[in-house]
């Protein structure tokens, strides 16, 4: 495998792992909404918090996609 073939298959990797993320963000921000209006409040709030750390993880998946693509 040529090194362009290892960027390009690392970046479709990373790309795949980010749009798992989106998903799985999505999908803690519904149950969070859910969690609040059964008046689980603090379970909500730790929820939501934990979506701040997955946007952090996105911004860094992202850079590094851009990184691999060459499109710093």
């Amino acid at each position: 495998m040529t090194t362009q073939n290892q960027a390009v298959a690392m970046a479709d990797a990373l790309t795949l792992i980010l749009n798992q993320q989106h998903g799985i963000a999505a999908a803690v921000e519904e149950l969070s909404q859910w969690i609040a209006s059964q008046g689980g409040n603090v379970a909500a709030e730790n929820a939501l918090a934990a979506l701040e750390g997955l946007d952090l993880h996105a911004k860094a998946l992202t850079d590094a996609i851009n990184t691999v693509r060459g499109g710093e």
